[in-house]
């Protein structure tokens, strides 16, 4: 069954049925990327332009690792030397990739509603592969993929996501994606780094992070995102992982087993200390793995679409 929108732009409003069948789509995916021969066949023929306007390394690479798996022709575009630093649009760069007969595209954007936009001025599929603070689906998709895989199921379970929320599009998509599949979602951080109005999603609001773990299953612990002046939102960085850091201690104070997800990159003994992100409790290169198979579930099912 393919899906019930030719894009992906984000999870909010997505029908749980949808969420399902990409996850269940990614378990076959992930068989594939297990064998000796890791390629199929389904976009044989087909092209995807991966339009990248802010910096990326996982999301990236893990894209067209998917594209590559799946046998697409894959067109790379980075902001940095091309067109746009004199002065082309967003639309008449996408419009004149499309006009090279290109049947899906992957954008990365720093402004907000940039893939909405594009849907507008392309025939296209398109993938929202990060739009500035709004949100990041696929990331999230990967996520929940993960937590299933680890802990069988996702309803019922308490996932907290834990720092810098106000700055962060994949924590939007986490609370949208895991609410709808039947999660209780919880935030923690600072109140200088949660908005005010986030309890309108559905979401419990934590400002000590020992006060949720007693309750927690899996928690996603966000990156500080210094290059948004997130560290101007706390004194140092210190202060930061003594009061909210994910610590060997603080789990196993909280006297369970607790899964540890992170999108990456890590700052180490920041959010989260260097011993939890390389213990069992760890799912970190997991997600990276499973991201290449969400991945390769979304173009698939988009392709399939068609």
């Amino acid at each position: 069954m393919p899906l019930t929108s030719k894009h992906l732009l984000g999870l909010d409003g997505m029908s749980r049925d949808d969420m399902k069948l990409i996850l269940d789509t990614a378990v076959s995916f992930r068989e594939v990327l297990e064998r000796p021969i890791k390629k199929v066949p389904p976009l044989q023929g087909k092209t995807v332009a991966n339009m990248f306007f802010e910096n990326s390394t996982r999301t990236r690479l893990s894209f067209e690792l998917a594209e590559r798996r799946l046998s697409a022709d894959v067109l790379g575009f980075q902001a940095t030397g091309s067109s746009v630093s004199k002065g082309e649009t967003l639309k008449d760069t996408a419009r004149n990739i499309e006009a090279m007969k290109v049947d899906m595209v992957v954008m990365r954007h720093s402004a907000a509603g940039a893939p909405h936009y594009l849907v507008r001025v392309i025939d296209a599929n398109v993938i929202n592969a990060g739009d500035g603070g709004h949100e990041h689906p696929t990331q999230a998709l990967l996520d929940m993929y993960t937590i299933r895989e680890k802990l069988g199921r996702l309803e019922g379970l308490h996932v907290c996501i834990v720092g810098d929320i106000a700055h962060s599009r994949v924590a939007r998509s986490n609370i949208y994606g895991l609410r709808t599949m039947g999660a209780r979602v919880s935030v923690c951080g600072p109140a200088t780094m949660i908005p005010r109005d986030i309890g309108k999603l559905g979401v419990d609001v934590y400002h000590h992070i020992d006060d949720v773990l007693p309750t927690v299953d899996a928690l996603n612990v966000l990156r500080i995102q210094m290059e948004r002046d997130a560290g101007r939102l706390f004194p140092t960085l210190r202060e930061y992982h003594n009061f909210y850091g994910v610590t060997r201690q603080r789990l196993e104070k909280a006297g369970r087993a607790i899964t540890i997800l992170h999108p990456g990159p890590i700052n180490r003994d920041v959010e989260i200390s260097a011993d939890v992100a390389d213990s069992e409790h760890s799912v970190i290169l997991q997600q990276v793995l499973n991201g290449v198979a969400v991945r390769m579930a979304v173009l698939y099912l988009l392709s399939s679409r068609n």
